[in-house]
């Protein structure tokens, strides 16, 4: 896996354009105080993304491999960070939202475990040195 990483130049402050391998790209900036624009996410935001982005990718197909007629997926994280420099991560609590036709709570449970015990890379990763903790709903689309 590779990316580039392109500062956008003194004009534009502290904005940063990141491209994938794949050939997509993201423009990231820093926050006003720190020279920013505010144009774009902070890194550490697109950091925080990309887990959560990870684990509901994780959960939605290990749902639909269960035969679960899930729906809809939505990841909320919330984060503290270190007060003082490096400001690292101290704490990520993911809140799952799952919505479907009549989905096993067993089923839904197991997922969002399986993601954060096996199959979320960035997840696994940050848990080393994180503490992170997990929470779920299910919203019942049969009865809608």
């Amino acid at each position: 896996m590779e990316c580039t990483v392109r500062w956008v130049g003194p004009q534009a402050g502290m904005s940063f354009i990141g491209e994938s391998g794949t050939n997509h790209a993201v423009l990231m900036d820093g926050a006003p105080e720190a020279g920013g624009r505010n144009l774009g996410p902070r890194p550490m935001e697109m950091v925080l993304i990309g887990t959560g982005g990870c684990t509901a990718f994780d959960v939605v197909m290990i749902l639909q491999k269960g035969r679960q007629a899930v729906s809809d997926c939505v990841v909320k994280l919330s984060a503290t960070r270190a007060e003082t420099d490096p400001k690292v991560f101290t704490s990520i609590h993911f809140h799952f939202v799952v919505s479907g036709n009549k989905l096993s709570e067993a089923s839904v449970k197991r997922a969002v475990k399986l993601s954060h015990e096996k199959y979320c890379s960035a997840s696994i990763m940050l848990a080393h040195s994180v503490n992170m903790t997990h929470s779920f709903e299910i919203i019942d689309t049969s009865l809608a």
